[in-house]
């Protein structure tokens, strides 16, 4: 499986925002189907004994035909969480998007009200500085 063109600045955004890449990629098998997600994270807190663990999908929206690639965004999200709640429920899943798409296709009513009916989790993060401008639950 290809990597998305932005994947080791999300993970570098990641890492400088305190997380610990445990899995590069996230592999999962559940109900027969072998599933590929791109970075596991974890973090550890010092309230808590345990830690944060999230799963990150990483998607940069370069194509012509934003809608087509949020379509597929978004059936891979729907997928790859079912299969966490199955495999790894202590783990939740965040959507990573380039902030010039979250700050042009992701502010439009439409793609606003599919993020929200879905409750789908975003993480914004900035292509030049590498690092997380916004987590999004």
């Amino acid at each position: 499986m290809a990597r998305d063109l932005f994947h080791n600045i999300v993970r570098s955004a990641l890492e400088k925002d305190g997380w610990m890449i445990t899995n590069d990629p996230l592999n999962l098998r559940c109900g027969g189907v072998d599933i590929q997600i791109d970075l596991g994270a974890e973090r550890l807190l010092a309230a808590q004994k345990g830690g944060e663990k999230i799963a990150v999908e990483i998607k940069n929206f370069v194509s012509a035909s934003k809608i087509s690639e949020f379509h597929m965004a978004l059936g891979q999200f729907i997928n790859y969480r079912t299969a966490l709640r199955t495999e790894d429920p202590n783990r939740i899943l965040y959507l990573a998007v380039p902030l010039a798409i979250y700050n042009d296709f992701f502010n439009l009513q439409f793609t606003q009200t599919v993020v929200r009916e879905n409750q789908l989790k975003l993480i914004i993060y900035n292509v030049d500085t590498e690092e997380i401008v916004q987590w999004i639950n």
